[in-house]
């Protein structure tokens, strides 16, 4: 049988992956696809907001053709949860056109696509390509990575000093590994900054891998499938920070803490507690559903920093406690500051 195509899409917190992901599946053309979520912290967020798409065919189960592993990083759990899970999806490829994989902002791409070189999957799939999603904002703002001109003013003081941070390798890395790199909230900046950023981002990317520039998540599926890369087969031409080593470890500090709570909240209000939460916490994404009082719509929240989208993605069900859940993922978080606040 023909090898199905996977295509990876990995970047950092908040960069626009879900989005993505969904605009694409709300937007098939056809396509048989099934998700593959990664999540980082105890609560499926992202899985469940793929799966109220509604986009199955009727006689599908959303839970067939979208998968969670959760409470682990792909790059470090790839034997034991990536892999039977693939297994199980191989066994449907005659039913599938292509898988797609959303890693989650704390996974290096690479460990992963090399899972792809193991016997049990290599000859039923492929890593078709990869698509690297970059938040233009946060980057035009230095959040994530740093303020490239205090760092780059540091380096040249002391050129003694350690300045690359995890969360910068870790950025270097969903680069390196690119085939194509998705430019998001790029109607937040204006022109010249977004040129900005674009010029700069470029000078980091491999030779050939183009940014294009992607407003809520909408792009053509021909663009982000169908690269036939067959990235496994070419890793030695896309470098990682992490390359010499047996094992990774990620930045331990960096945690995610759940909050489910049985009360409903005005989003206005909900969202300026979070903002003053942010501020007294290093806080990098923040995600979730939210109750608000007398709409039988569930509302979705996204906040990356103090910046925070909402929308509401479909009505409660009957038989669901209507409930608030938020995850936190940020640096050293800890459960009883979050509830305090």
């Amino acid at each position: 049988m023909h090898k199905i195509p996977v295509t990876v899409v990995t970047g950092f917190l908040g960069a626009g992956k879900t989005t993505l992901v969904r605009h694409l599946l709300q937007n098939n053309q056809g396509r048989r696809i099934a998700v593959l979520v990664n999540e980082f912290g105890e609560v499926g967020i992202d899985g469940e907001l793929l799966r109220s798409c509604r986009v199955c065919d009727e006689d599908e189960d959303p839970n067939n053709n979208i998968l969670e592993l959760a409470n682990g990083c792909l790059c470090c759990t790839v034997q034991e949860e990536f892999l039977p899970t693939m297994q199980e999806l191989l066994k449907r490829r005659d039913r599938l056109d292509c898988i797609l994989i959303e890693t989650s902002g704390l996974a290096l791409p690479k460990p992963l696509v090399q899972a792809f070189r193991w016997p049990e999957i290599r000859t039923g799939a492929t890593v078709d390509g990869v698509v690297t999603v970059v938040d233009c904002e946060a980057l035009a703002s230095g959040q994530f990575v740093g303020d490239l001109d205090a760092l780059e003013a540091q380096r040249q003081a002391d050129d003694s000093l350690e300045h690359e941070t995890p969360i910068e390798e870790l950025f270097e890395d969903q680069l390196a590994c690119a085939d194509l790199v998705l430019l998001t909230k790029v109607d937040r900046v204006d022109e010249k900054t977004r040129d900005r950023v674009q010029q700069w981002l470029q000078k980091e990317l491999p030779d050939g891998v183009k940014i294009v520039p992607c407003k809520r998540g909408e792009i053509s599926p021909d663009l982000l499938l169908g690269f036939n890369a067959a990235v496994e087969d070419h890793l030695d031409s896309r470098p990682s920070h992490h390359d010499a080593e047996e094992d990774h470890e990620h930045d331990e500090d960096i945690t995610s803490v759940h909050v489910v709570l049985d009360q409903a909240f005005e989003p206005v209000e909900l969202i300026n507690q979070l903002r003053s939460l942010v501020q007294q916490q290093e806080i990098y994404r923040i995600k979730g559903f939210v109750a608000v009082p007398n709409k039988s719509m569930r509302l979705v929240l996204q906040g990356v920093g103090n910046r925070f989208d909402t929308f509401y993605d479909r009505p409660w069900q009957p038989d669901e406690p209507r409930q608030t859940r938020l995850v936190f993922i940020g640096r050293s978080l800890q459960q009883p500051q979050i509830f305090t606040n």
